[in-house]
């Protein structure tokens, strides 16, 4: 007797540099296409998976969620530990649970949050050169956060928007944006419904010169009223950037704590 496929969800977790972005390709690595193989030896039938956002070439992701219809019922101990023995050291599964069938990873998501870490110190540090960007020019992040408050709301951003975005719509909401300081390292922090692509590293490229003083506080609310990408700053690199957080409906029951990478002191993540 065939039964009906289950819907799962797991909550991955992966480090970008060695992948060409999270969407599967023919002729490059991919974190899709690397995690799609190992469920697919699992599963004994190949596995298509939908992700909650398709992050860039070398940019990580701490709480990435994808659903996936299974046909052979496996133990979640299967799922976890079997994936993690087969999966790269860069590609890890932090969690799985069984979801209804119109449960989408990317379409029941309320919103996403994304962190982008700084370096910021007069020489380059070598342990963490993959998963922060260096800036050695000291930077102001209390003028940085002041200037980000201006991205509150639902607003056009087509002045942060990459020439290669494929979406319909400018207009996202951002709920939530921050830029603290501990120590040496400078972390934007922005939640919003949805993200235009390069919406994010467009973002700290500007905020940086503002940090810089290049520019003034009142600069980011004037490329948002510009509507015009070539006035703002320029993308910054990919290595700093981590999804931290999708957030789904409470009565999921999926955890909507952000997940900060370990290194990130626990007293800054909470503050």
């Amino acid at each position: 007797m065939k039964t009906s496929p289950k819907r799962l969800l797991l909550g991955v977790e992966y480090l970008g540099t060695a992948y060409h972005g999270w969407q599967r390709q023919t002729s490059a690595p991919s974190v899709q296409g690397t995690l799609e193989a190992v469920l697919s030896e699992i599963s004994a039938h190949t596995v298509s998976t939908i992700c909650a956002g398709r992050t860039d070439a070398g940019v990580h992701a701490t709480c990435q969620y994808v659903h996936f219809d299974c046909h052979n019922p496996r133990p979640d101990k299967a799922w976890l530990k079997g994936a993690n023995t087969l999966l790269p050291d860069d590609v890890s599964v932090f969690s799985v649970q069984e979801v209804d069938d119109e449960f989408s990873a990317r379409f029941t998501a309320l919103d996403r949050t994304y962190t982008y870490l700084i370096h910021n110190a007069a020489t380059r540090q070598g342990i963490m050169s993959k998963t922060t960007t260096w800036i050695h020019h000291p930077l102001d992040e209390k003028r940085m956060h002041q200037a980000a408050q201006s991205l509150l709301g639902e607003q056009n951003f087509s002045a942060f928007r990459s020439t290669h975005c494929q979406s319909h719509s400018v207009h996202r909401f951002v709920s939530e944006v921050s830029v603290k300081r501990y120590k040496d390292l400078v972390v934007f922090q922005i939640t919003a419904n949805a993200f235009l692509h390069h919406m994010v590293r467009n973002l700290v490229g500007s905020l940086i010169e503002i940090g810089k003083g290049d520019q003034d506080i009142n600069w980011i609310s004037e490329l948002i009223k510009s509507e015009d990408r070539n006035l703002a700053g320029v993308t910054a690199p990919p290595n700093g950037l981590f999804l931290t957080r999708v957030r789904y409906p409470a009565e999921l029951g999926v955890s909507d704590e952000i997940r900060y990478p370990l290194y990130l002191d626990t007293n800054f993540a909470s503050g």
